[in-house]
């Protein structure tokens, strides 16, 4: 007679919950460099939320799930005149900053857009804003909302540095909802136990799978993915607030744990680890890095990894504008993360498919010398078939030097090259561009452009007062931090 049984002997937190735990408990200390990044990620990613206004697919998604509800302090979401609950209004913002493809980025194992945890973030401090002021309490300030940005993009970050999710099939949205969940039990004054059960909690739901983002199933729910995942996030911190046991072994755990359930199961021919070393990694400590190094998407609303291809296709733009019929070929050299997110050939079905098609965002700016979110639209693909009459003269090749410096910590180059032959034997230069305008090392020339991005944004929701109160106040740090949350929410109402 055989007797099976399970020990239950509970173990310890998962040592990567408790570095995450360590650090955004005892985070107080940010460098110059990241308060004043945050603030222009911040102004950057309220200006990509109000563009998103603009489009009927994103505004149908937003305000109460209940017609009429009335939230008492309810969290606003900029750009209208809705007071939601918290976790509403984060998912609200977070589709908002998100849907066209805008705010900024980071780049490494796993791929992913820091500035989704606004969603989050906005919303609570909000909430926590005017609640405490109704209790004769001190409202939370907009330092604490840049505070939080620094350790939600450091969390999400450095978890993608080796961590590839994507390795997997899971969506890079399983990093937004772990900074939410970390960054709201912070901002809600939870303590260590709040905090990991809430990390735990986050493990141990279903994942969102990356399906929605790949050729031939690309669609519209990758715009609010992140907004889903930054409200989740918050509603497990605010289980966690109120009591709820964590799950320890969540990562760890024998055939029931996150690992062997769904960390494990990939093609060896895919895979970066082995089987036996398929595990989240931390590649450096948690500290200020990754704001200080936020990518920021200033010339196009476009999937990063394309963005400087983009920019090469511009300059050939005068080359080719006027040949187009003449055009034989267009070689492309990308990264391997590039071709495959975003290499793709046949019909493209929604503006959702087209922002995240390496082809087609190469051929907009070669003929018509631009590439704005309205480019993507299903009117303007259909009144101009030599975008596809161009896709399919184009050849997708990996330089492995760009994929290489992809990863060198020491580069983080996102790099692409164009060149275009034509029939006549001819052929343009080979423009290539290493480095895409928002790259840390071409700060100074694109924060101007930044800037200049923020205001046309403002502008196509606010009169020229609102928008000069808004830009003012953002342009000066020490005064943006010292507004209280509810205060500066109060700008972006309508």
């Amino acid at each position: 007679m055989s007797i099976h049984a399970d020990p239950n002997l509970r173990p310890d937190y998962d040592r990567v919950l408790q570095d995450i735990a360590d650090y955004v408990l005892d985070f107080d200390s940010p460098s110059p460099e990241a308060l004043d990044t945050a603030r222009y990620c911040l102004m950057d990613s309220l200006g990509c939320a109000l563009l998103a206004l603009r489009f009927p697919e994103c505004s149908k998604h937003l305000g109460p799930l209940v017609e009429g509800t009335l939230v008492p302090h309810g969290a606003r979401v900029p750009g209208t005149a809705f007071r939601l609950d918290p976790f509403k209004a984060a998912w609200d913002i977070g589709c908002l900053v998100r849907w066209l493809d805008y705010n900024d980025t980071w780049l490494a194992a796993e791929w992913g857009h820091p500035s989704d945890n606004l969603g989050a973030i906005l919303a609570l401090g909000d909430y926590l804003a005017q609640k405490s002021v109704a209790g004769g309490r001190e409202p939370l300030l907009m330092r604490d909302v840049l505070e939080a940005m620094i350790i939600a993009h450091e969390v999400q970050g450095v978890m993608a540095l080796d961590n590839a999710f994507n390795r997997v099939g899971l969506d890079h949205v399983i990093l937004v909802k772990l900074a939410s969940a970390a960054v709201s039990v912070r901002l809600l004054g939870g303590g260590r136990d709040e905090l990991l059960s809430a990390l735990s909690q986050v493990f141990v739901d279903g994942q969102a799978l990356r399906t929605y983002r790949h050729a031939p199933n690309a669609g519209s729910r990758k715009s609010w993915a992140a907004g889903d995942a930054s409200s989740r996030g918050l509603r497990l911190a605010d289980i966690a607030m109120r009591g709820e046991m964590g799950i320890p072994g969540v990562l760890t755990a024998p055939q029931w744990g996150f690992y062997d359930v769904s960390f494990s199961h990939v093609s060896k021919d895919l895979s970066t680890k082995p089987e036996a070393q398929r595990r989240l990694s931390l590649a450096q400590g948690f500290g200020c890095y990754v704001m200080e190094n936020v990518l920021f998407k200033i010339s196009f609303p476009a999937e990063f990894h394309a963005q400087t291809a983009c920019e090469a296709a511009l300059g050939l733009h005068s080359q080719v504008c006027e040949r187009l019929a003449e055009i034989e070929r267009i070689v492309i050299s990308t990264q391997d993360s590039a071709i495959r997110i975003i290499s793709k050939t046949g019909p493209l079905t929604n503006p959702a498919d087209r922002d995240h098609c390496l082809q087609y965002m190469v051929a907009v700016p070669l003929v018509f010398g631009a590439l704005t979110a309205d480019h993507y639209e299903d009117a303007f693909h259909a009144a101009h078939p030599v975008i596809d009459e161009l896709r399919s003269k184009m050849q997708v090749v990996e330089d492995p030097r760009y994929s290489r410096e992809y990863l060198e910590p020491d580069k983080r180059s996102i790099a692409n090259a164009l060149q275009v032959f034509f029939a006549d034997g001819s052929c343009t230069e080979k423009v290539e561009v290493e480095y895409p305008l928002g790259h840390r090392r071409r700060r100074a020339e694109g924060i101007p452009l930044l800037m200049e991005k923020f205001q046309v944004n403002l502008a196509s929701r606010f009169p020229v007062r609102r928008c000069t109160a808004i830009t003012e106040l953002c342009c000066q740090q020490q005064a943006l931090e010292d507004t209280p949350v509810h205060e500066f929410m109060d700008l972006f109402m309508l």
